[in-house]
């Protein structure tokens, strides 16, 4: 996991150096925004812990617990002189020396299923991280494709208001010749007004969307973010009678929120179990080392050293703990763990049903927007060829501008719904790949 996080900080740091002057793909975007998302960062934490979670689980079932101590005192009043076993009244000094061990042999099976448990928790922060992942990099091809799409607008927008312009050139210059009344002039001076004002107000709504990129991206905030405005070609979507089964299926086992249900029911499982074995006995099995040394003052005592060696001792003790009342305590918490269980797999039938449906709805979706950009796509291309013949007509003086701007928005509108079909049959066209198996940063 480290090594992945380090070459996940180097590819972020070369593509930051080698993107400050070219515009982004939206998979560059992607991969910039997993290496920086503070969700991710927060999620790769966790997921640490739960590592070290299940490392420390290990430890706690196969290896004993050590410890070593220490103490030294000063004793004042009357004291038993070890040498002689009588009492009289001194100063003494004790130097104390221990080390001691121990390891549970048999403690309900918890240390095994403490193991188990750390295993799946560690696999739920994974699955974690891929939903999280997977959450922003959707997040992010929504706010690419707005920005793609205003960009798109954008373009369109400035062709109409240079038409506009030439128009209104061209009419000012019939009027000087008496060929146009002043109305029509006016008419047209009025509509280039009105196209401006919509460029205007479409190059906010592009900004703004823009900013809303990069704030998905965490993208610095002193340095302009450019995206490549290349529309991209439009998928080939099947029908969902034709992989919609398939889908399904492996959506209902390996997606991350599917995955995350089923591993909280063996968590619960295993949780319940521990707490009905906690009822047997625990049996423990200690051992320890000692040794100490004393100083009578006013009297003669044996050096440190001679007196470290002679007063050690050892000692091997085998613990049985048998559980006969606990206040209700066990029976109670086998019961709150038997609830947990119940909801766990109440909640995982509702996590299989709610997948199953997002699924099959966004096939659905998919296969409409499918039909809705070809529909969008011819309406746009005879628009088109209205428009420019519109054009023609206008320049010939054979339609109004009144006729010729109601032709004009209908063209607005045919490129718009075509463009804006073309991305949504992209979102919804990776939507399905993604439950199907495909990371949406590899697609």
């Amino acid at each position: 996991m480290f090594y992945r996080n380090l070459i996940a900080i180097i590819a972020a740091t070369v593509l930051a150096l080698n993107t400050k002057a070219q515009p982004l793909t939206l998979k560059q975007c992607m991969e910039y925004a997993m290496t920086h998302a503070t969700q991710l960062r927060v999620k790769n934490t966790e997921a640490d812990n739960a590592r070290r979670e299940r490392r420390n689980a290990i430890l706690s079932a196969f290896t004993p617990t050590v410890s070593a101590s220490t103490s030294a005192y000063y004793q004042f009043g009357r004291n038993i002189d070890p040498q002689t076993n009588t009492y009289f009244n001194t100063t003494s000094f004790h130097n104390n020396y221990g080390v001691d061990a121990g390891i549970d042999l048999f403690n309900g099976f918890s240390a095994v299923n403490n193991i188990r448990i750390a295993k799946t928790t560690m696999l739920m922060a994974q699955s974690e991280q891929e939903q999280a992942e997977a959450n922003i990099c959707l997040a992010v091809m929504e706010a690419y494709y707005n920005v793609l799409y205003y960009s798109t607008m954008l373009g369109i927008y400035a062709e109409q208001v240079a038409n506009a312009e030439e128009a209104l050139k061209r009419a000012q210059r019939q009027e000087e010749l008496g060929q146009k009344g002043r109305a029509d002039v006016l008419q047209m001076e009025a509509d280039l007004a009105d196209r401006r004002f919509e460029q205007l107000n479409m190059q906010h709504i592009h900004t703004n969307q823009l900013m809303v990129l990069s704030d998905l991206m965490l993208w610095p905030l002193d340095e302009p973010l450019a995206i490549d405005t290349t529309l991209p070609a439009a998928p080939l979507a099947q029908p969902a009678s034709t992989n919609g089964d398939e889908v399904v299926s492996f959506a209902m086992e390996h997606n991350p929120s599917v995955k995350l249900a089923s591993l909280s029911v063996s968590n619960a499982q295993r949780e319940l179990s521990t707490a009905r074995w906690q009822r047997l006995p625990k049996l423990s099995l200690y051992a320890g080392w000692g040794t100490n040394y004393f100083n009578y003052e006013g009297t003669q005592t044996m050096p440190f050293a001679e007196q470290f060696s002679n007063n050690r001792g050892e000692y091997v003790q085998l613990a049985l703990s048998i559980p006969i009342w606990g206040r209700m305590q066990r029976q109670s918490n086998v019961a709150r763990k038997r609830n947990a269980l119940t909801v766990a797999n109440a909640e995982l039938d509702q996590k299989r049903r709610d997948v199953e449906s997002e699924v099959r709805r966004a096939m659905h979706d998919r296969d409409d927007a499918a039909l809705a950009l070809q529909q969008a796509q011819r309406r746009a291309e005879v628009q088109n060829q209205t428009y420019a013949l519109n054009l023609k007509r206008l320049q010939q003086g054979l339609i109004s501008p009144i006729e010729f701007q109601t032709a004009s928005n209908s063209y607005l509108k045919a490129q718009a719904d075509a463009t804006s079909a073309l991305f949504k049959l992209l979102i919804k066209h990776a939507v399905v790949r993604y439950y199907g198996g495909e990371e949406y940063i590899n697609q």
